[in-house]
């Protein structure tokens, strides 16, 4: 299953890329990051909070942010995960979720904003934000060796997670189909996490890894305590119009590894399908998704 876009000229990594760069110009405010309220509260009562990505609805986003997380917590939602900013800074965005009683539970992060030039602004960006996970949302090397280069972006992700430590934060790498594509006997994703430490997140999204023949289960079972944010997005074989609940993933499994030994302080619903409006998507997924809570 290919990530789906309303803007057909606009890739997901041209977009990340141009939210990135526009980000990158507004202020980042000031402030220390406070504690994640709902999360705390939602935990005590043995549940895992759910954040929504909001490239979900980035058609809606871009054009009334603030409308649009208004809408978001509105709904149910604790916490939401960016990927670009609409060039928006870090203490209006801060804002616009305070208002609203909802957090940010993850940024996507391009490595080149996680580079040493750019890391320190990244980490301040971040923490007037409120979010303490940083995950990388692409990485494809150069066809010439893939394996050298996805073994150079494990040792750099090991330096990241050092040195984001320090400021309370964790860095992770989010799945895309082509990483369970067979390499060498193995694959880029077993490359990434088995070369990577525990710091490092294993954010895998149940609906890419299986639309490039992977197993999200297998996956929750052999890297245990890595997957500290989990993207819930459905896949079916026959029907590609299906909704979180309507289609193959095992989601009674999903759920219970990640309660068990998934390390999972975060579910978060990504929905790109055509079927619905954006905002209507990502209100049946959530829907949808509160069944498995009963």
């Amino acid at each position: 299953m290919k990530t789906q876009s309303n803007h057909p000229n606009l890739s997901r990594r041209g977009f990340l890329a141009t939210a990135a760069s526009v980000a990158a110009l507004g202020a980042l405010g000031s402030g220390c990051a406070k504690e994640e309220r709902k999360s705390v509260t939602t935990m005590v009562k043995g549940r895992i909070p759910v954040g929504v990505q909001v490239y979900s609805v980035r058609t809606v986003a871009e054009k009334d942010l603030a409308g649009t997380i208004a809408k978001i917590a509105k709904m149910g939602y604790d916490g939401v995960e960016f990927a670009g900013y609409y060039g928006h800074s870090a203490k209006d965005i801060r804002k616009m979720m305070d208002d609203n009683n909802i957090v940010c539970c993850g940024t996507h992060t391009q490595m080149d904003d996680l580079s040493d030039e750019k890391l320190a602004a990244t980490i301040e960006f971040n923490k007037t934000l409120g979010n303490k996970y940083l995950i990388v949302p692409w990485l494809q090397p150069d066809e010439a060796n893939p394996k050298e280069g996805w073994l150079k972006y494990a040792k750099r992700l090991n330096v990241l997670a050092e040195k984001v430590k320090r400021h309370g934060m964790m860095v992770g790498y989010h799945s895309h189909a082509h990483d369970f594509a067979p390499l060498d006997g193995t694959t880029p994703w077993d490359l990434l996490f088995s070369n990577t430490s525990k710091d490092v997140i294993m954010q895998i999204d149940t609906g890419n890894a299986m639309s490039g023949g992977g197993d999200p289960v297998a996956c929750l079972k052999k890297y245990p305590g890595r997957a500290v944010t989990v993207h819930l997005k459905e896949y079916s074989a026959t029907n590609p119009n299906a909704m979180l609940g309507e289609g193959d993933v095992k989601w009674v499994e999903i759920f219970r590894l990640c309660r068990s030994i998934g390390g999972t302080k975060w579910y978060i619903i990504e929905e790109e399908k055509d079927a619905y409006e954006p905002m209507v998507g990502i209100e049946i997924s959530l829907k949808n998704f509160k069944k498995y809570r009963t």
